[in-house]
């Protein structure tokens, strides 16, 4: 019975009560189509399988299906079998119509992600069908808490051609995204006995939430003209820059800069955290190798394929330091991350398609940034647009005490954009000025024109 049982073509959950078999079925049943549960054209199973399922008699279960079917809740036709009749469930109230979501706007240029409708979905697909084909078995098990092998081995030789990390496939350590690698080392920080972490005095809340959550405080670095002021965290146990492309003010951090925070992790054996995040879109200028060259002992690489690929993956990792990794591991390390998407992108990777899907998205957003230049050079030549020779986004300097009102303007034009001051570190007490930050890769194709024209009408 039990051989016969794993066969059946149909699962059907019942649970006939009542005071007879045949009564008890025909109640669950047809409590189960008028509550939506069986819903109209779903297929029942035969009653030679269903008796078979429940442990009961075939003429109880056919007798129940006749019940029914005389009832108008279930039809049989012969050769289609029995199924749940069309007009056997009442039709349920129309759905209230959702109230609008704030800032679900038709337009936006909000940063930090790419153009979604661009994702190559055909290539993928091909990868991960020709992954899954070529993956040994073991693949599917529980793993290496560092990731897959043949996704760290294909990172390992493409950060080392592209950006210059001394890249080890042994020291690269796959996570969820920049925000879990961050994670991951600010509980390790923290668990190290670690206090403070020096951050940029212009990024992202979120990334500072999560080093809060893990016992760190946050200290922002101070700024100039040129920049961070990188050089000197004091007394920080580490270090957090994005040194190739600052976030969000644009620019990139300045060699001699670079040099001395790298001497300072020597000195008095601090960590930098690199957050390369976009560091594959360059456009006037010769790529900014990775910090991580200057000192791989000193410096954990973050990357991530949210702004080549799609946030959405949830892929990134790090290349740390060989002292650092059991800490690393012990915390959790890549055991996050599907092995589905992690050979994928591997295959990604190794293909080439990975770069030509780089190549594509960086003339992609030139051709966007060009445009947006253009057209404030036309329409808003008083706009001063800043930190553009690299990333997704660009910086426009506003008149002084302009920043609020030109975003409440742009809401009323049904764009999104956010406030430089929307950035700023809650210590930083000498503001950039007033700016907003657009993200030029963020809309589609098709809404690309509308956008600009809503930005437009929204500048002073």
């Amino acid at each position: 019975m039990a051989e016969r049982w794993a066969t059946f073509g149909i699962d059907l959950h019942l649970d006939p009560s009542g005071p007879g078999l045949r009564r008890g079925l025909t109640d669950a049943l047809r409590e189960a189509v008028r509550g939506g549960r069986l819903a109209p054209g779903t297929r029942l199973p035969s009653s030679r399988s269903l008796a078979a399922d429940l442990g009961i008699a075939r003429n109880t279960v056919a007798d129940a299906y006749a019940d029914l079917i005389a009832e108008g809740w279930l039809t049989a036709r012969q050769g289609s079998g029995t199924r749940v009749a069309a007009r056997a469930v009442p039709e349920r109230p129309a759905a209230p119509t959702p109230h609008r979501t704030p800032g679900r706007l038709p337009y936006s240029l909000m940063p930090g992600t790419p153009d979604l409708a661009s994702f190559p979905r055909a290539e993928w697909l091909k990868a991960t069908r020709r992954a899954l084909a070529a993956a040994p078995h073991d693949a599917f098990g529980y793993g290496d808490p560092r990731g897959r092998p043949e996704l760290r081995e294909a990172l390992a030789g493409y950060l080392s051609r592209v950006r210059g990390v001394r890249a080890d496939p042994g020291h690269v350590v796959v996570c969820s995204g920049f925000a879990h690698g961050l994670q991951l080392l600010s509980q390790v920080l923290r668990a190290r006995g670690g206090r403070t972490l020096a951050v940029e005095p212009y990024g992202l809340d979120a990334h500072w939430d999560l080093v809060h959550r893990a016992g760190l405080e946050t200290a922002p670095l101070a700024r100039d003209a040129l920049g961070t002021r990188a050089q000197d965290p004091g007394d920080a146990d580490a270090v957090l820059l994005s040194p190739a492309h600052q976030f969000p003010l644009g620019g990139a951090l300045l060699p001699e800069r670079r040099a001395a925070v790298v001497e300072w992790a020597r000195r008095t054996g601090g960590l930098i955290l690199e957050d390369d995040y976009d560091g594959e879109f360059r456009y006037d200028r010769q790529p900014v190798g990775a910090l991580q060259d200057l000192d791989p002992g000193r410096v954990v690489h973050l990357g991530t394929a949210s702004k080549s690929l799609a946030p959405g993956l949830r892929l990134g990792w790090m290349v740390v330091p060989p002292w650092l990794l059991p800490d690393v591991v012990d915390h959790g390390g890549g055991r996050t991350v599907s092995v589905v998407e992690q050979l994928a992108l591997a295959e990604f990777l190794t293909s080439g398609a990975y770069d030509r899907q780089v190549r594509a998205a960086r003339l992609r957003y030139r051709r966007r940034r060009d445009a947006l230049v253009r057209a404030l050079a036309d329409g808003a030549p008083h706009v001063r647009v800043t930190g553009i020779a690299a990333g997704l986004h660009a910086v426009l300097e506003l008149p002084p005490g302009t920043e609020q009102s030109v975003q409440r303007s742009a809401t009323w034009q049904g764009l999104a954009v956010k406030g430089l001051d929307s950035f700023r570190h809650p210590g930083v007490t000498d503001p950039a000025g007033d700016a907003l930050v657009v993200g030029y890769a963020t809309p589609p194709d098709h809404a690309w024109a509308g956008t600009l024209d809503a930005l437009l009408r929204s500048l002073p």
